[in-house]
């Protein structure tokens, strides 16, 4: 592999930039637990929201996540499957009013609430990135 090849961590992180959505995993009451969430990356940290109702954010904030996301919706023509996991302490977060902004709008309910978000970011630790046929590593010289 090319020594300027990125970590897992950063691809991971440059790969979650380019999609909008993604699952964050922790643990309630000490079962699995799985939601999704709307992220944006900024200073290579993992900005989350997520809606306050269903109360998700409690089981996330103070505690290690793991956050992912995928292309398999997203696949265009060319171009390899791909999915990435970071794994980080996620803390409760204030944006700025421009980090809201990149957000983009916010939906208008959850589950028949009122949305009202709520903020995380997970500082990552260490990351995962899988891809399909090689196409990572043709892309940027780097092995997964």
């Amino acid at each position: 592999m090319p020594s300027d090849a990125p970590s897992d961590e950063r691809l991971a992180v440059d790969l979650l930039a380019r999609t909008d959505y993604g699952r964050v995993a922790t643990s309630m009451r000490a079962l699995p637990f799985l939601a999704f969430a709307r992220h944006i990356v900024t200073d290579r940290r993992i900005l989350i929201r997520m809606p306050r109702s269903v109360g998700w954010h409690r089981a996330c904030a103070g505690g290690v996540v793991a956050y992912g996301s995928d292309n398999l919706g997203s696949l265009r023509p060319g171009e390899a499957l791909w999915s990435v996991q970071v794994v980080g302490e996620c803390t409760a977060y204030e944006p700025t009013a421009a980090e809201i902004e990149r957000f983009g709008p916010a939906p208008e309910r959850v589950d028949g609430e009122p949305y009202e978000p709520v903020y995380l970011a997970v500082d990552p630790q260490f990351g995962t990135v899988h891809s399909a046929d090689g196409g990572l590593e043709r892309h940027f010289g780097h092995r997964t």
